[in-house]
């Protein structure tokens, strides 16, 4: 059975553009598979993503009251439900790749884009952190763990999406998740993608060497 490898960092790293390349260019066969909750981005989605998505876009915010209240909880609850099974659904896409020869690379992995910290996230609605807990406790690891980071002045040149702080804090998370993750690898991804791409596929061979004593041909 062949492993897997998530590409992890904030947006503008360059996570997509290096999977999709190794996807084409490495010497093993790849299957990407995006593992985010961006409908836009995604590769494979069950089909209740599609019309939740939808309906998100649609709906409107009315007045609160005890009804929209009961609603809201619904909703949410509605969503939560279609996040597991859409997680479900990925991960047992990525482990029939695996068993079928093929290499999966994430785009992205929800562990790490949703870090379970019960102080941090006390605020959050119940929903929100009960799935973060339990993607924390049950969803499993990707074999392989690869980290592209850049400071958060570099990132918001890249994309202009969030805040300075914002991406620091996610740098910070990122930072704390390497100490509590077996093959964790760190890449500076300020370097020209090349150079990114290069110590990325260098990884992962270093990675397949160890766990099968063979390199693959070129």
């Amino acid at each position: 059975m062949m492993f897997s490898i998530a590409l992890i960092g904030a947006d503008g790293a360059g996570k997509t553009t290096i999977a999709r390349r190794l996807e084409h260019s490495f010497p093993l066969p790849v299957k990407y598979l995006y593992m985010g909750h961006n409908a836009d981005s995604t590769n494979v989605s069950l089909p209740t993503s599609r019309l939740v998505e939808s309906w998100k876009r649609r709906r409107k915010r009315p007045a609160v009251n005890d009804e929209v209240r009961a609603k809201g909880w619904i909703w949410a609850s509605m969503r939560m439900l279609n996040q597991f099974a859409e997680e479900s659904y990925r991960q047992l896409l990525s482990w029939y790749y695996r068993k079928q020869g093929w290499l999966v690379v994430y785009d992205r992995h929800y562990r790490f884009d949703f870090e379970y910290d019960s102080l941090r996230h006390r605020q959050r609605p119940f929903a929100d952190r009960f799935h973060r807990w339990c993607l924390a406790q049950f969803y499993p690891k990707p074999d392989m763990v690869i980290y592209l980071d850049a400071p958060p002045e570099t990132l918001y040149a890249r994309k202009g999406e969030g805040t300075l702080s914002w991406l620091g804090e996610r740098r910070r998370c990122f930072l704390e998740q390497a100490r509590a993750t077996a093959h964790f690898i760190q890449i500076d991804a300020t370097q020209p993608l090349d150079g990114v791409y290069r110590e990325v596929e260098q990884n992962i061979l270093n990675y397949f060497r160890e766990r099968t004593g063979t390199v693959p041909a070129a």
